[in-house]
């Protein structure tokens, strides 16, 4: 008998390039055997040089998405990528919590984009600051950094890129303490 493939909520931003967010997330789901389902929360037009434009889709649509797929197909895991805007952040956070309520063991793997590769500014202050309960309810917290930008000397496990400022940073790290945060160096 043949397993199941493991279905995996991506719960993030679209990235036009290809080269990242939500498409790079399907491909990588799907490389590795499992099942890819979306919750879009942002639409962008970008290319390797840069971020021309970002649509953040409204909280409802968000919500409507992952009852769909949740309610259908059911759910595995679910991977939080870019978030695009603070009232967003708050309905997915009380959406998993709920998640999380049904099945204590459901994997979340919080992911927070803030800068684009290309250093283009995807999250604000008032959106980062409400990363906190996405991090409560996290299994893991990974958070990608220019490993040419991420000094030694600085107090905190998140990146300090251009546009992000120490106080947001701060704020973000201030919660590192409820889960498992992962630095993972990017080329």
């Amino acid at each position: 008998m043949t397993a199941k493939p493991a279905r995996v909520l991506v719960i993030a931003g679209s990235d036009s390039g290809g080269g990242a967010g939500i498409q790079a997330d399907i491909k990588t789901i799907t490389m590795l055997g499992g099942h890819a389902m979306t919750a879009v929360t942002a639409v962008t037009a970008q290319n390797t040089t840069g971020v021309t434009a970002v649509h953040p889709v409204p909280a409802e649509v968000i919500l409507a998405q992952i009852d769909a797929v949740v309610d259908d197909i059911g759910v595995d895991a679910v991977k939080i990528g870019m978030i695009g805007s603070v009232f967003a952040a708050r309905q997915i956070a009380l959406r998993l919590e709920r998640l999380k309520a049904e099945n204590p063991d459901l994997p979340i793997v919080f992911d927070p984009v803030m800068v684009a590769t290309s250093g283009s500014l995807l999250a604000d202050e008032a959106t980062i600051a409400a990363f906190g309960p996405l991090m409560d309810l996290a299994t893991i917290t990974t958070q990608t950094f220019r490993s040419s930008l991420g000094s030694a000397t600085r107090k905190t496990p998140w990146p300090l890129r251009s546009g992000l400022s120490e106080s947001m940073a701060a704020r973000c790290s201030s919660r590192a303490g409820t889960t498992r945060v992962i630095r993972l160096p990017t080329p």
